[in-house]
């Protein structure tokens, strides 16, 4: 039977749509159609998030070794920028995030999609990219309060000149804010106006007109949710506790303190306190020894909200966890139910952070709770910034003493605000898991 010409055009046709897949069976072919991975780039992907969340400390004249603001600053640092963020050692945040808590106000961290787009970039050879898709320079004040215009500042009297070389300082600083009334404070942020460099951290005391006295937090703007506060009378003195570390050249530093408050005759509801939890005067940390543990408890009189928790070790320091042992037994075993809050497994003297709670996450301990703090050292040679791993290491002020502490930053309940306050917690938290639970079965 001769083929008709509708023959021959069909099998042309057919051949002509089959030979791409015969030939993508057999070789390269197949390669050349999956559609390219999108490359990522230093220009598109990659600055965004260095600005968010590097370029703060890593400037010209900021604290960090580096900038990391152009392509030609960063490309020589790739492979360690690589190794940094993936052990989640940069930026600094140091908050264990498959343990306890993990919702933040001044969260600090790069989400898992950062850090693998990091990854991509390095492991793709760090690639520039088209210059025309640079965002504009991020822009940088050190002036800024970040609690807005304070009402009142004060400063201290004078510059304090830090010599090139030598060893750390303590200076204990006395200012008069010059207060005549008793007032709430509504935000407070303490920051360093000149040589930041120098300060490895800073403590707050406020010092009352009776001779009591108070810690406050002593880093980041904190900023009191609506109702509650914090209490500072007429005639009260601040104490600013500077921990200075030398920087290489000599260096002026100062620092201030800036409030907001209030309205005269308002009383918050909560007033929040600042207290250190630790009594590490007996620490003992046994010459080329590790995980050394100390523990420290802290009993709650009250109900209590927790709103900041902040550790703080030094350089023989390896860990820290929180934990709250409740006054309840729990469905495992009869005894005490115990709940982990937070840890931090890699902790680092060069960084003293804040960790401030997300208001729906902040901590609701019933009267008669424990705060157990847990904290580990690591005292021989390992340790990178250990300086004499053959000496016994206490107590002590110096970097090369140790502490075993952390501030805790909360305000007292009534047993009614503190079942409320649960329950609301505890509705919200269904009205989440079902509004998951719906959206899953509606699609």
């Amino acid at each position: 039977m001769k083929a008709t010409l509708n023959d021959r055009l069909f099998r042309l046709v057919f051949v002509a749509l089959c030979a791409p897949i015969a030939v993508s069976l057999t070789g390269g072919s197949l390669r050349a159609q999956t559609p390219a991975t999108p490359q990522v780039t230093f220009t598109k992907e990659v600055v965004p998030i260095l600005q968010q969340h590097c370029q703060e400390c890593h400037r010209p004249n900021a604290i960090a070794p580096m900038s990391l603001q152009t392509y030609e600053e960063v490309r020589p640092f790739a492979k360690a920028i690589k190794e940094r963020v993936s052990a989640r050692m940069m930026p600094p945040w140091f908050i264990d995030p498959n343990v306890g808590i993990n919702k933040f106000k001044n969260y600090g961290g790069l989400t898992d999609d950062e850090i693998a787009t990091i990854v991509k970039w390095v492991e793709a050879g760090a690639p520039q990219g088209n210059p025309a898709d640079m965002p504009p320079p991020a822009k940088f004040d050190d002036d800024i309060w970040h609690i807005g215009t304070p009402e009142l500042v004060a400063a201290m009297p004078e510059d304090l000149i830090v010599k090139a070389n030598g060893p750390d300082m303590w200076k204990n600083i006395v200012i008069d804010p010059g207060l005549s009334e008793d007032r709430y404070i509504k935000a407070v942020e303490i920051k360093p106006t000149k040589g930041r460099r120098v300060i490895h951290h800073m403590g707050t005391t406020l010092i009352y007109p009776d001779g009591s006295s108070a810690t406050m937090q002593s880093k980041n703007a904190n900023i009191f949710e609506d109702g509650s506060g914090r209490s500072l009378k007429a005639g009260t003195k601040v104490v600013f506790q500077l921990h200075i570390h030398p920087y290489r050249e000599d260096t002026t530093t100062s620092v201030e303190i800036g409030f907001k408050f209030y309205p005269k005759g308002y009383v918050p509801k909560y007033v929040a306190q600042t207290e250190l939890m630790g009594d590490d005067h007996e620490l003992d940390l046994p010459a080329n020894s590790d995980n050394i543990r100390y523990d420290s408890y802290k009993i709650l009189s009250k109900p209590t909200r927790i709103l900041a928790y902040a550790p703080h070790m030094h350089t023989r320091a390896k860990a820290q966890c929180l934990e709250a042992i409740l006054p309840e037994k729990s469905e495992q075993r009869d005894g005490n139910k115990v709940e982990p809050l937070n840890c931090i497994n890699h902790f680092d003297f060069n960084w003293m952070m804040v960790y401030e709670y997300a208001m729906d996450s902040q901590p609701l301990l019933p009267a008669g709770a424990v705060l157990h703090l847990i904290s580990w050292y690591n005292n021989t040679g390992s340790n990178r910034l250990n300086n004499d791993p053959d000496n016994w290491i206490g107590y002590g002020q110096r970097s090369i003493d140790d502490m075993a502490m952390a501030w805790m930053t909360f305000y007292n309940l009534s047993e009614e605000d503190f079942r409320q306050q649960v329950a609301e917690r505890k509705a919200k938290s269904k009205e989440i898991t079902e509004n998951l639970s719906s959206k899953k079965l509606t699609q």
